[in-house]
């Protein structure tokens, strides 16, 4: 795929959506690393339901710490995984009060340090908290970026990101990761793609498109 097809596809992507989002539920850098954290097979909406009410009572890395694995189990038990991600965040909640004074760093080496947060993790909390042009590759940003056309060959995860970050024009690359996962999450889904109203359907590469 040449510069200037990946520059129209998220021209158009950028048309459709010019302010994306994501759609977690959050106030502040920490309350994003939470449901972040959380989202692990789970989904947004599950998520904020459950940080709804969460949120409430703990919405620092101190209250949430005073509340305990056990009390933060209770709040997240509809979430799957939730007995790790209560341990993982109850540790990660110690990390930050003790090494970070309370605030969540900005530097994916400390992030990446934290118990439960891992590459694509630390991404979206640099993109997303700190504005940083990073892109965090989830299972749609995988399928789309390799779909289309603008990752193709790549095999994983790191070859995805790794394409993305080196062919997505700088213009566009502090939302690039937003634009991906919602035309993957609505217009390209994995079993039968919605090609008949996509956008870049002209541009995508992708050779079974499903038309009419």
């Amino acid at each position: 795929m040449n510069r200037e097809k990946r520059k129209a596809i998220f021209e158009r992507l950028k048309a459709q959506k010019p302010h994306p989002l994501t759609e977690l539920r959050y106030r502040n850098p920490f309350e994003l690393l939470v449901a972040v954290i959380l989202s692990a097979q789970a989904t947004d909406v599950g998520v904020n339901k459950v940080t709804a009410k969460l949120f409430k009572v703990a919405n620092t890395p101190e209250k949430m710490l005073a509340l305990g694995e056990a009390g933060l189990r209770r709040y997240i038990k509809s979430i799957g995984l939730y007995k790790t991600k209560a341990r993982n965040l109850i540790r990660t909640c110690a990390m930050l009060v003790n090494d970070y004074g309370g605030e969540v760093p900005d530097i994916r080496q400390a992030l990446e340090g934290l118990p439960g947060v891992g590459r694509k993790t630390a991404s979206v909390i640099l993109n997303t908290a700190f504005g940083q042009p990073t892109i965090a590759v989830d299972t749609h940003v995988f399928r789309v970026a390799r779909r289309t056309g603008l990752a193709a060959g790549a095999r994983n995860v790191l070859e995805v990101e790794r394409k993305l970050l080196k062919t997505v024009p700088d213009e566009f690359k502090k939302d690039a990761h937003h634009w991906l996962i919602l035309h993957g999450r609505y217009t390209c889904t994995a079993r039968k793609p919605h090609c008949d109203h996509c956008v870049i359907v002209d541009l995508c590469e992708y050779r079974h498109k499903v038309i009419g």
